[in-house]
């Protein structure tokens, strides 16, 4: 359950304070690692497996891709208090999906993804909860992993 101090938006769900910026994007680095690793190793396939672990990495066990367990985040449903699934994973890493899409593709495609990357990259830095567009979508939210008692 949320500690005393948390306060409640209009709609009475718990707000619970962002995960440390710096943080998130260690977490997120060590999953490109991941990415590239998988894309490096295993050619053809490796890019369609790197796509997939965009896609799902959230929806590990307890909310937590590889770089979120290491570092000591979580994904979690704030409102449901749970943590995030397949579903909320693959829906909330959409925008970082279709960056990986179009990363392939010289000079446009590097642009595109370099503005989606940074658009939210600047989301999480800006957003008082640190939610990026994925996560206003998914109704997901990163915290420090532990923050939020969750349901089963």
């Amino acid at each position: 359950m949320a500690e005393e101090g948390w306060g409640l938006n209009p709609l009475g769900a718990e707000v619970y304070p962002k995960a440390h910026v710096l943080n998130r994007f260690l977490s997120k680095f060590v999953d490109l690692l991941i990415v590239a690793g998988v894309g490096t190793v295993v050619p053809p396939v490796g890019w369609l497996a790197g796509l997939a672990y965009v896609l799902i990495a959230d929806g590990f066990s307890g909310g937590q891709s590889l770089g979120k367990r290491l570092i000591g985040l979580q994904t979690v449903v704030p409102r449901a208090q749970t943590a995030c699934g397949f579903k909320e994973s693959i829906v909330r890493n959409l925008p970082l999906a279709a960056a990986y899409l179009l990363f392939p593709v010289p000079y446009l495609g590097w642009a595109a993804a370099a503005s989606i990357a940074g658009f939210e990259a600047l989301l999480i830095i800006g957003n008082d909860r640190g939610l990026r567009l994925g996560d206003e979508i998914a109704h997901t939210q990163v915290l420090d992993a532990g923050q939020l008692d969750l349901r089963d």
